[in-house]
C-alpha cells in the first residue's frame, strides 16, 4: 500500500456533523446490549433471538409476517431463529383462527421469563440514566429516539 493511501488524521465533526453523538450512540448501544448478550450466550442465542422473543412477548399472537415486517430480516433468518426458540420451548406457533395459513406466535411461560431476565438490566440502565436528567426532559429523550428511527411524536 502506498503512503498516499494511508490516512493518519482522524475524521472530525467538520467531516461529519454530529460525529460525537454518533459515537455516544455507538457506545450506548454497546453497553445497552452487553448484559442481555451475556445471558443469551448461555442459551446459545443471539440478538436476533432477543428481538424476536421481545416482540412476541410485547404482542402475543403476532403473525410471522408481522414479525418479519418489524425485524426487517429475511424469511430464512427468521425461520432459523423461530425454529430454535420453538425447540427450546420459548415460543409456540399456531394456526390463525380465521385464516389457517397465518402462523401466530405466542410466548410460553419460559419465554416470558427469559425476556424478563433480558429486559431487567436494560430497564435498570434506562432508569439510572433517567435519574440523572430533569424529569421534564424524559419525554424529550423518547421523542428524540422516535425521531432517530423516523417516527413522529405522538
Amino acid at each position: 500500500m502506498s503512503e498516499e493511501e494511508i490516512i493518519t488524521q482522524a475524521i472530525s465533526s467538520e467531516d461529519v456533523p454530529q460525529l460525537e453523538n454518533i459515537e455516544l450512540l455507538f457506545f450506548a448501544y454497546r453497553d445497552f446490549v452487553a448484559d442481555p448478550d451475556r445471558i443469551l450466550r448461555q442459551y446459545g442465542f443471539g440478538r436476533a433471538h432477543h428481538r424476536a422473543l421481545f416482540f412476541v412477548n410485547r404482542r402475543p399472537g403476532l403473525t410471522v409476517a408481522e414479525l418479519l415486517d418489524i425485524l426487517k430480516i429475511t424469511k430464512q433468518s427468521l425461520a432459523r431463529v423461530l425454529k430454535q426458540l420453538i425447540e427450546a420451548g420459548h415460543i409456540v406457533q399456531s394456526e390463525g383462527k380465521f385464516d389457517r395459513r397465518k402462523r401466530m406466535l405466542f410466548p410460553t411461560r419460559q419465554g416470558r421469563n427469559l425476556i424478563l431476565e433480558l429486559s431487567q438490566p436494560q430497564s435498570r440502565r434506562i432508569n439510572s440514566a433517567f435519574d440523572q436528567i430533569d424529569p421534564e426532559l424524559r419525554e424529550a429523550v423518547s421523542d428524540f429516539l422516535r425521531s432517530v428511527r423516523g417516527e413522529q411524536s405522538e
